[in-house]
């Protein structure tokens, strides 16, 4: 079966990021022969002076191709989040089974409004517990809940947030293609930012050295924008994002 796994603020100024945790802790579940992990997704949340958070208030989820035990899996994320969350963080872990009959419209309108709305933990617990997920808090205030639960809903939605880690496909100003951008093989498509997929033979400018993967329709795209008449030598006419503009996502 399919299991999405989130957590969210396990880190402080000086520790690692949640990112980085996230992505130990997909490493290690790979290691156990439990399964293997996809690429770890940001989704970024609401940033407002009621809501705490270390800097960018941001969720991390990985989703698992997974042939263990649930519940193995469960008290093995417990005990890490409590083991390597930073001092002073709010710890918080969502376990969803894809292959279960659950309300997946309110998980994916839990995480929309967390994008735009000060959310509460017990809110959280409820729906959790309504809907039959695992949520839980491991250290601080908890309110990580909040963060991992809407991770999940809008991993969920397909089109919400970056993948993690930066990709080389050219040196900022050099002209690739469709088809050799997805040659690499977790690439599915490239993209442009109204939703348009671009055939295979379409060239593309490289706006910067280091491009994110983004997630649109359930997939793991490049985005490109259409190119500024300044650029390029005429018959390219779209772009990679550059680092501000993949910030927006």
């Amino acid at each position: 079966m399919k299991v999405l796994v989130c957590v969210d603020d396990t880190d402080n100024l000086e520790s690692m990021g949640t990112g980085k945790l996230s992505q130990i802790m997909a490493e290690k579940i790979e290691c156990k022969r439990w399964g293997s992990c996809s690429a770890v997704s940001r989704h970024q949340l609401f940033v407002h002076e009621d809501i705490p958070y270390t800097s960018h208030n941001s969720s991390m989820c990985f989703c698992i191709d997974f042939s263990a035990d649930l519940e193995g899996l469960i008290d093995f994320g417990a005990g890490f989040l409590e083991e390597r969350s930073a001092t002073g963080s709010d710890p918080g872990f969502c376990v969803v089974p894809l292959d279960r009959d659950l309300d997946w419209g309110q998980l994916i309108d839990f995480g929309k409004r967390a994008k735009t709305e000060v959310l509460s933990k017990r809110l959280a617990y409820d729906l959790a517990k309504d809907i039959g997920v695992h949520l839980s808090e491991h250290g601080g205030t908890g309110d990580g809940v909040v963060g991992a639960l809407a991770g999940i809903g809008l991993r969920l939605s397909g089109n919400d947030g970056r993948f993690r880690g930066w990709n080389h496909f050219g040196a900022m100003g050099t002209v690739s293609t469709v088809q050799t951008l997805c040659s690499e093989g977790y690439v599915d498509g490239v993209q442009t930012v109204d939703g348009v997929d671009l055939d295979s033979a379409t060239r593309i400018l490289m706006g910067a050295d280091k491009v994110k993967t983004m997630l649109s329709f359930n997939r793991r795209v490049v985005l490109v924008d259409r190119i500024a008449s300044a650029e390029g030598d005429g018959s390219v006419h779209w772009r990679t994002l550059t680092k501000p503009e993949i910030r927006e996502y």
